[in-house]
């Protein structure tokens, strides 16, 4: 059983907040936005048809802050947002990086809008270290939906079994192995190279 690519999550795998309230833990502190107020009227209401590409961030976003925060503009708050949203996980691509130079192909497979997918692959330099980018709302699916990792499947021509994946969260992790990916819980506690290896045996 070979594995030819390696899948993996942005969010608590690859990019780490330090503090586990995130991004938004200093926004009302430095921007005077109410964190409470932008996840009533914007995430709850917002933030599926989004991440899904059937809206666009800004054009949202802008809506939500000229009646809750009229004093920001949507474009600082975006660049606060991705900027705090950036705690990469250096051991961890570091491994990926050495997996990579072993021809095992390095894939992100990920929930996120557009904007911030093109940040995490040009800004942040992911494209550099990595094979391809799968995210949500270019997908128009999201995990856990055996959708969403079928679809990349099609775009990879990967067979499952040739697939391994990481993430943070286990519902995540149990959607993969549903369609016969091999696929590991990540905690950032066992190393990548010791999760790949208990897959193999």
């Amino acid at each position: 059983m070979t594995t030819r690519a390696i899948m993996v999550d942005v969010d608590g795998v690859l990019v780490r907040h330090p503090d586990p309230a995130g991004w938004s833990v200093h926004l009302e502190r430095d921007l005077g936005i109410s964190v409470q107020d932008l996840q009533r009227y914007f995430f709850a209401v917002h933030w599926d048809d989004i991440v899904h590409g059937r809206a666009g961030l800004q054009a949202r976003l802008s809506r939500v802050l000229a009646e809750v925060a009229p004093h920001v503009e949507c474009g600082t708050l975006v660049d606060y947002w991705f900027a705090h949203d950036a705690h990469v996980d250096r051991l961890l691509l570091d491994d990926l990086i050495a997996l990579r130079e072993q021809e095992i192909e390095t894939h992100l497979a990920t929930v996120q809008e557009h904007e911030r997918a093109r940040y995490l692959w040009t800004t942040m330099g992911f494209g550099v270290h990595f094979d391809g980018m799968h995210y949500a709302a270019l997908l128009g699916c999201s995990k856990p939906d055996a959708a969403f990792f079928h679809a990349i499947e099609s775009r990879t021509g990967f067979a499952p079994d040739e697939l391994f994946f990481i993430d943070d969260k286990m519902a995540n992790v149990e959607g993969a192995r549903a369609v016969g990916w091999r696929a590991a819980h990540w905690t950032g506690e066992v190393g990548l190279r010791t999760l790949l290896s208990a897959v193999m045996d």
